[in-house]
């Protein structure tokens, strides 16, 4: 008889999981309790501006192909995407501007106007970045690690030496860099893992390689247009999927999950496969006593990750000091991260992030408009903040920091859509609103993440940011692969 699959929650990683279970003979339900695909990944559009809420900085385009490979399919008849270079601009507080681009040379020069001497460290500093990613893509990042046996491989442990886990990427980044420009330049990749880079571990000084050479690249018709694909393909295979459909509880049968109990009533598979906060899940689809591993205790002892203060601007105005990926630096960088993780307020002094999709393609916008996608760290949820009362003032203070900035007209914008952390969990079920689960402000949340498994119940999987091997939109795309094919391998 052919065998059924589950899978909880519509976004990359479980879209994933469900065309490579599909493709192998799987019979696929997806329930997302959202009205569209995505996950936190999700499209706006108002007034003739177009708006992707949620990731934009798109790298590795392989893990993507290989969805699409895993069914047989070729990435390029379902999306188009497109390189970005110079693909950041990194604006500072002393009035330096750097574009980051691949073209080491160029980057070097504009370093040098500020800090030769960091200038002459980069090809240092860029070569041991690759000597970074070639350790975590041969050992972490196409691996689950589901068991004692393949955590403790010698060969795994001399990969996680040589990462140098104790040393957090601040640390690293001194090693080649003094002046505060680069160091925050640099740094700001911990955020990219919802991290901070004063505490977060070296390993991510590998995505100066990953964006700087295997390239940073844009989606015609915006990011959700990975989703969007992945649900055709999904459609294609015969998948089902089910949007507006909350998942209340997972059903049980001893050590084994034998379905969900959900707004359509109890549906039975074989597997049941969650794409969505490990915690979460945890807490509110499986009693206490079924999940000894991941008791309520454990669960409050993992730190969230930061969560995003968004605001969706449309203007009709053009900027012409912004490129697509954009980013303005505060004068004193730490403070921002300790106002997150510490205070649990939202940064007094914040670094102002800003995609502007509308310049690589301006139909995404109305004729002399602008689509900004705006995104502030921010923390994850707790009592020391209500957004409630605060949003707001936020939002108002936001407004002013753009002015200062050059970003002018945002205040009477045509279109002005604020989201908050507490809108985030609402809507995607993240734990405490974290953007990406659990932190990665320790070597132990980085690299020993809740595992893709229960322990004793052994037909419930995760795919995700929170599990293996980790956050970032390619990253929970290439879970959703892997734990398909363990599923697969194991019959």
């Amino acid at each position: 008889m052919m065998k059924t699959a589950i899978v909880i929650g519509a976004g990359l990683g479980g879209l994933s999981s469900a065309i490579r279970l599909a493709s192998s003979g799987y019979k696929v339900t997806v329930l997302e309790q959202q009205h569209k695909v995505g996950g936190k990944l999700q499209r706006i559009e108002s007034q003739g501006y177009h708006f992707d809420r949620g990731p934009s900085t798109i790298t590795m385009p392989q893990a993507f192909a290989r969805v699409f490979a895993s069914s047989g399919r070729r990435m390029e008849d379902y999306l188009d995407l497109y390189r970005l270079d110079p693909y950041t601009r990194n604006f500072f507080a002393d009035g330096s501007v750097v574009d980051m681009t691949s073209n080491m040379g160029l980057l070097k020069d504009q370093i040098a106007l500020y800090s030769p001497d960091d200038a002459a460290n980069l090809d240092a500093f860029m070569k041991d970045s690759k000597a970074m990613f070639q350790q975590a893509d041969t050992h972490f990042l196409n691996k689950l690690m589901l068991d004692t046996k393949s955590k403790l491989s010698p060969a795994l442990i001399s990969a996680f030496l040589k990462i140098r886990p104790l040393t957090t990427l601040q640390q690293q980044l001194h090693r080649y860099f003094s002046h505060a420009n680069t160091l925050a330049m640099f740094g700001r990749y911990a955020t990219y893992v919802g991290a901070s880079p004063y505490k977060a571990p070296a390993i991510f000084a590998m995505m100066a390689h990953l964006e700087g050479y295997a390239g940073v690249y844009g989606v015609k018709g915006g990011t959700y247009a990975i989703p969007a694909a992945f649900e055709k393909v999904a459609q294609e295979l015969g998948v089902d999927i089910r949007t507006g459909v909350a998942v209340h509880t997972l059903l049980f049968s001893g050590d084994r999950v034998t379905g969900v109990e959900c707004d359509d009533g109890s549906i039975y598979a074989d597997v049941i496969v969650v794409n969505g906060d490990v915690l979460t899940a945890c807490k509110n689809l499986i009693p206490e006593s079924k999940r000894p591993g991941m008791r309520d205790s454990r669960i409050q002892a993992y730190e969230p990750s930061l969560s995003g203060f968004v605001a969706l601007i449309g203007v009709r105005q053009k900027y012409r000091k912004l490129l697509h990926h954009n980013v303005f630096f505060p004068e004193q960088y730490a403070a921002e991260f300790h106002d997150i993780f510490v205070k649990r307020r939202p940064p007094s002094d914040p670094t102002v992030y800003i995609c502007h999709s509308g310049y690589s393609e301006p139909s995404m916008a109305p004729e002399g408009g602008s689509n900004l996608f705006v995104l502030i760290n921010a923390p994850y949820t707790s009592s020391a903040w209500s957004w409630d009362q605060g949003r707001d003032a936020y939002k108002a203070q936001l407004m002013s920091r753009l002015h200062t900035l050059g970003i002018y007209g945002a205040e009477e914008a045509e279109v002005q859509q604020i989201y908050t952390p507490e809108d985030l969990q609402k809507d995607t079920g993240a734990y405490r609103g974290a953007i990406y689960g659990i932190s990665s402000n320790s070597a132990r949340q980085t690299f020993a993440r809740p595992s893709n498994r229960l322990k004793g119940l052994n037909n419930l999987w995760f795919v995700g940011g929170t599990t293996n091997p980790g956050g970032g939109t390619p990253i929970v795309t290439l879970s959703g692969q892997l734990v398909a094919d363990e599923i697969i391998r194991r019959g």
